[in-house]
């Protein structure tokens, strides 16, 4: 890597720690008591609320102000090609369905990616207190604290986590997966946040973490801090991940879960 490119990296990864900082703090102390759905996506269940598309704005202007040669795609639409070949990647509140009940599991994601390649990767959890970071080839952190996935265990002995979609037949396929795998393994968590997931591998909170249906901007900061933490991240056998499937764990762990996956069909409805 060329000194230039970590300098690059360097000043990326300072910027999207204090845009997603910025937006955790809006999020967490601008919360309105009568907080409610400003929109629907894929179903009635797939919420948008008004503080989703306030914090993407806040978020692509701090950026862009600093970077405005930058693009950018966000999850409540902020999509701008961009001229620098740099790209952020926003999920504004990663966990809108926990933030609108007050559950704590949340985050502000925010990854930056070079010629197509993600480069940085933060996830914010205001409600945790935590900031997760990672520069390509630098490692993953949490606060002044270096992560390092934890020691593959058997796979009777895992303790995995995944996420449920919102469109009717997917959600059952997907129970259907989670009941095969249960008996199986120590026990499945599902915390409604696909970045806080990837963090807690990288962690060490969870074993491994594997769901279906998720969007770049899902998983783009989560899955560099994982793979800089040494965790294995991909899709099916031999691809890399996708909306189609995405599965993240120690080596060892990861080859088995993935093979379970396939051969469960985990990567279809």
């Amino acid at each position: 890597m060329t000194q230039q490119l970590q300098a690059e990296i360097a000043e990326l990864t300072a910027l999207a720690v204090a845009a997603a900082e910025h937006a955790g703090a809006f999020l967490r102390d601008g919360r309105p008591a009568d907080l409610g759905v400003a929109a629907t996506k894929t179903s009635a269940v797939d919420v948008v609320t008004e503080m989703d598309i306030a914090s993407e704005k806040l978020i692509t202007g701090f950026l862009g102000d600093r970077r405005p040669d930058d693009g950018f795609l966000g999850e409540e639409g902020a999509s701008v090609e961009g001229s620098s070949g740099v790209q952020w990647v926003i999920d504004p509140i990663d966990g809108t369905v926990n933030y609108l009940y007050g559950r704590p599991a949340w985050a502000v994601s925010i990854a930056a990616r070079k010629d197509g390649e993600t480069v940085v990767g933060v996830v914010h959890v205001p409600m945790q207190g935590e900031t997760f970071r990672a520069g390509l080839g630098e490692g993953a952190y949490v606060g002044e604290q270096r992560l390092k996935v934890g020691a593959a265990p058997s796979f009777d002995q895992a303790l995995l986590g995944t996420g449920f979609g919102y469109l009717e037949e997917r959600r059952i396929r997907q129970a259907e997966v989670v009941g095969r795998l249960i008996p199986q393994v120590r026990d499945i968590r599902r915390g409604g946040s696909a970045a806080i997931d990837l963090c807690d591998v990288a962690y060490g909170r969870l074993d491994a973490y594997y769901e279906r249906g998720l969007n770049p901007w899902d998983y783009a900061a989560g899955d560099l801090i994982a793979r800089e933490a040494g965790a294995l991240v991909g899709g099916r056998p031999g691809e890399e991940l996708s909306t189609e499937l995405t599965v993240a764990a120690p080596p060892g762990l990861f080859e088995t879960l993935q093979g379970k996956l396939e051969e469960l069909g985990a990567w279809h409805d």
